[in-house]
């Protein structure tokens, strides 16, 4: 025989409030914690233009400002175009002021990264030239240049050259992107290497950014980067998060107007690979066994011939203990390319000017 515990009047509807009460008190919960998030972000957007304001100039290319950080005097001007990331001019923050020493330098920040002003739609290398060449305009800068252009810098500057190619007196492309990489890579290993994969998580974190919880889990830390550059990169980026997007959206057009140029004349090229061997933590994000790995990094070694191919004064150098930031991990290689670079443009301009100055 079973024997049921009596019911008491009105407990069903006890519990139903008390049921509500719970579910009111976590809404209320994640509404507080929201606003506090919010309330966190608005924070640290204030701290960081009041700690970590622009160090070089805001310039006006129509409606929008671009930061640009010119250092140094001299010719050619070396221009830094950065990686496709949230560190924008920050990441040459090992190599700039040694570059300066030698000729003035000048790292800048696209559309949305850092202290520039974000642009509506998807970014790609020709709306990137022509906001270069307006910002370079809007400071006096009409060249020589001198183009420094690492990952996804390398297709950018590739298509500045076809398109102001007049200004443009060499180049050096760190461990640069290549048109043609993604479908090339496929042909030897199964891997995750398109970087349009990855569009739906960084918009995601995008349309998230306000709640403050991209600043939460991000510091901008990278191993070698001075301290206060990190922190840099930290405090801007819920921001730049944004001009990325709007780059890995832009991705397939940019690498279509790059293919395009195919030849660099006779410039001065120096082609910077770096060959360290993948970390276990990027064969599994790769998703890449260590042979796959080995594979993936000879093939990357023969895109990067073929860019120093492109001008008939290229070269190729390897950079065996350096990972894809060879300007953190080995700014002594950088400075070095492009000092090269620099004094062999001078030679060319030499002549010139000897017989600029007997001029009567």
């Amino acid at each position: 025989m079973t024997i049921s515990a009596p019911v008491r009047p009105g407990m069903g509807k006890r519990i139903r409030r008390w049921a509500a009460r719970i579910l009111l008190g976590l809404l209320a919960l994640i509404l507080l914690l929201v606003v506090a998030g919010a309330l966190y972000e608005v924070w640290g957007r204030y701290n960081a233009s009041r700690l970590y304001p622009p160090p070089g100039r805001l310039v006006d290319i129509g409606g929008r400002r671009i930061h640009i950080d010119c250092r140094g005097t001299g010719s050619p001007t070396v221009i830094l175009e950065s990686g496709l990331g949230s560190g924008g001019s920050v990441d040459w923050a090992r190599v700039h002021d040694a570059l300066a020493r030698h000729t003035r330098t000048c790292a800048y920040d696209r559309a949305g990264i850092m202290w520039s002003d974000p642009k509506p739609g998807p970014q790609n290398a020709a709306a990137v030239a022509d906001d270069l060449h307006a910002t370079l305009a809007a400071v006096g800068i009409s060249g020589p240049l001198v183009l420094v252009g690492h990952s996804i810098g390398g297709p950018y500057t590739r298509v500045y050259t076809g398109r102001y190619g007049d200004q443009v007196a060499g180049l050096v492309m760190v461990d640069a992107s290549h048109p043609d990489q993604v479908a090339r890579l496929r042909q030897v290993v199964k891997a995750n290497v398109d970087p349009g994969k990855v569009v739906d998580i960084v918009r995601i974190a995008n349309a998230l950014s306000w709640t403050g919880l991209v600043r939460l889990m991000t510091n901008g830390q990278m191993p070698n980067l001075p301290t206060e550059a990190g922190a840099k990169i930290g405090a801007y980026t819920s921001h730049s998060i944004g001009g990325a997007l709007s780059e890995l959206q832009g991705f397939d057009r940019t690498m279509d107007q790059a293919r395009i140029v195919r030849s660099f004349g006779d410039r001065p090229l120096i082609v910077l690979t770096a060959m360290a061997p993948y970390t276990p933590a990027q064969l599994k994000s790769l998703e890449l066994s260590p042979q796959d790995g080995a594979r993936m990094k000879q093939v990357w070694k023969s895109l990067q011939a073929e860019m120093a191919a492109m001008s008939t004064h290229g070269s190729q150098q390897t950079v065996p203990d350096s990972g894809h930031y060879i300007q953190i991990d080995r700014p002594d290689i950088v400075i070095a390319a492009v000092d090269r670079v620099v004094d062999a443009v001078r030679a060319r301009q030499a002549p010139r000017s000897g017989r600029n100055i007997g001029e009567k």
